[in-house]
């Protein structure tokens, strides 16, 4: 499929899925603390989305393994959870968790799809830095894209910033264009593999990007869990995720969901 490059109108619309998808993440980073419940965080979410006018991207989509639709608004995602955590009444936040909360709506048509990894209370120096080089690929592309640009060189670039730290990118799930739908053209990988140089993204004035590094503090390996939905580090250690919506202009990288 050939990858759909968004008139300015487009971006402005894509900019108010955006803002509800940033707000809805401040207000979780906020109530994200020791006792609550991943269930009512995403209860939280499910409020703010409907009083929006919004949809829920990640609600009902269908499972690739024949599982139930995933039934939330949000992943919630802790520690060894790499991504597509359900959340549950069950599952309290602890001291020195980290909280991996990935989030996306539909609004007049057009999405914005972000995450976020949050500490929990006091957290061990070894997990900051995971979540702090993970968030710091993700400033890489924002701020080296630009039209033109090869993605594989800003892919090496955040791979190494992970690398360099002793931290591995998970390979399994790579970011995504987005548009009137959740996923779109082009896979977008935050390392450098031989499919990427063979067939490399340059990108275009009008590319609209859900980029999210997720790094592990151990090996890169993954498992999908019985649930048929989140997928948890082989070797046990924490992941982190970090995730925005990004076009891609004349002048450089705009992030999408932020207010």
């Amino acid at each position: 499929m050939a990858i759909k490059l968004r008139s300015r109108r487009e971006i402005e619309l894509m900019k108010k899925a955006g803002e509800v998808v940033a707000d809805v993440l401040l207000k979780l980073k906020q109530s994200a603390v020791v006792g609550i419940s991943t269930a009512e965080l995403n209860r939280i979410a499910e409020d703010m989305t409907r009083s929006a006018g919004a949809e829920a991207l990640f609600k009902g989509v269908e499972n690739p393994y024949g599982y139930k639709p995933f039934p939330a608004a949000i992943c919630t995602s802790i520690n060894e959870q790499v991504v597509h955590g359900i959340p549950s009444d069950k599952v309290k936040l602890r001291e020195g968790d980290i909280l991996s909360i990935d989030f996306g709506t539909r609004l007049a048509g057009y999405c914005g799809d972000a995450a976020l990894t949050v500490a929990i209370g006091t957290i061990d120096r070894r997990k900051q830095q995971l979540m702090d080089i993970t968030a710091g690929m993700l400033d890489i592309a924002i701020k080296c894209g630009r039209p033109g640009e090869k993605w594989s060189r800003i892919a090496k670039q955040m791979q190494d910033l992970a690398e360099s730290a002793g931290f591995s990118v998970v390979t399994d799930f790579v970011g995504h264009g987005i548009g009137t739908q959740m996923h779109e053209e082009p896979k977008v990988p935050n390392y450098v593999s031989k499919e990427l140089l063979k067939d490399d993204i340059v990108l275009q004035e009008g590319m609209i990007l859900a980029v999210e590094p997720m790094v592990n503090m151990g090996t890169s390996q993954v498992v999908t869990l019985k649930d048929g939905w989140t997928v948890a580090t082989r070797d046990g250690k924490p992941s982190a995720h970090f995730e925005h919506t990004i076009a891609v202009t004349k002048n450089g990288c705009e992030v999408l969901t932020v207010k």
